[in-house]
């Protein structure tokens, strides 16, 4: 899948947006995702990581 975080596999969410007169259409949220260089055994490679998964320190970045 191509909006898909590398580390937690988050991806789409949908949802209802709901009017004032209670009108129901579709919604998608998509997830943070930034390009990163990080360390994937031993080698760095680029991957699409959200930011919770950056700030929570489960990826090592390459310098």
């Amino acid at each position: 899948m191509a909006f898909t975080c590398d580390v937690c596999s988050k991806n789409k969410m949908v949802g209802n947006k709901i009017s004032h007169s209670n009108i129901k259409t579709k919604k998608t949220q998509e997830p943070n995702l930034q390009r990163v260089r990080a360390m994937i055994d031993g080698a760095p490679r680029r991957i699409r990581v959200c930011t919770r998964c950056l700030r929570s320190g489960k990826v090592i970045k390459a310098a």
